[in-house]
């Protein structure tokens, strides 16, 4: 008598769609502190219902693969470094969730610090590293006509962070990377707003290009005043659109006439 083996078990739902993020993780080559497509938007491109890439989601997160943040998405994990950014970046969290307008004290930090990121980029970034930028470089280029403004900001902050990691100053690269944990949490709406307008991806493109010809060229002094000249530009387009955010907020909070 012939005694068939068992039937392997097949696997979960959750199981197949936790590796099919995971590959989709490295083909967009998501880095440390990125955040995920929208939920709604990662079940339509999986063809899964949400509920079933929910489960997924969460044996990521069991895994420590990533991070979910209430009201705020889902995020590749940032391993905590020895000396641990947290300290740091902990109590300003706590300052800009009392206070929004500390948000611009980060913009005006990170306007100095990456003007030092980019300086020592140019003196010291190998060829890696050059290639490296320029391919985080031409990947915000290919969001040019899109139409997900997240990844678009996502592919901003993969270059900046690749000249953080130019510099070759640990410091610094762990620094940039609490600035962009915090921006995550307080100005990330208005940076993706900004590549929805023509004119200002347009200038974006033009700055990330200069800063990035300024380090290829081993320009340290030029690569300083292209970083500046670039976050000022960010600084006050990101306060014109919270300007914006807050007339429009206040507009539709006005009775309207007929039911005065």
């Amino acid at each position: 008598m012939t005694v068939n083996p068992p039937p392997y078990p097949q696997p979960r739902l959750a199981d197949v769609l936790a590796e099919r993020i995971k590959t989709m993780i490295r083909e967009r080559k998501l880095e440390a502190g990125m955040r995920l497509p929208a939920e709604r938007q990662l079940a339509t491109e999986l063809g899964v219902s949400r509920s079933s890439l929910r489960e997924a989601i969460q044996k990521l997160i069991s895994e420590n693969r990533l991070i979910s943040r209430r009201g705020g998405g889902n995020y590749i994990h940032i391993e905590t470094p020895p000396w641990s950014e947290q300290r740091i970046v902990e109590p300003l969290k706590e300052l800009v969730a009392g206070d929004p307008n500390y948000r611009y004290d980060i913009l005006e930090a990170r306007h100095a610090i990456e003007a030092s990121t980019a300086w020592h980029a140019a003196m010291r970034a190998t060829e890696a590293d050059k290639e490296k930028l320029q391919v985080c470089f031409d990947a915000t280029l290919q969001f040019k006509e899109s139409d997900n403004p997240d990844l678009a900001a996502q592919a901003d902050v993969r270059f900046h962070l690749a000249i953080a990691e130019a510099s070759h100053n640990v410091v610094l690269l762990q620094t940039m990377r609490g600035f962009f944990d915090l921006m995550q949490c307080s100005v990330m709406h208005s940076r993706q707003r900004m590549y929805t307008v023509p004119v200002i991806f347009a200038c974006l493109t033009e700055q990330h290009g200069a800063l990035l010809q300024a380090i290829l060229a081993g320009d340290p002094e030029r690569a300083g005043r292209a970083a500046k000249n670039h976050l000022g530009f960010v600084h006050s387009t990101i306060k014109n659109l919270h300007e914006d955010e807050a007339r429009q907020a206040r507009i539709t909070r006005l009775p309207d006439e007929d039911s005065l």
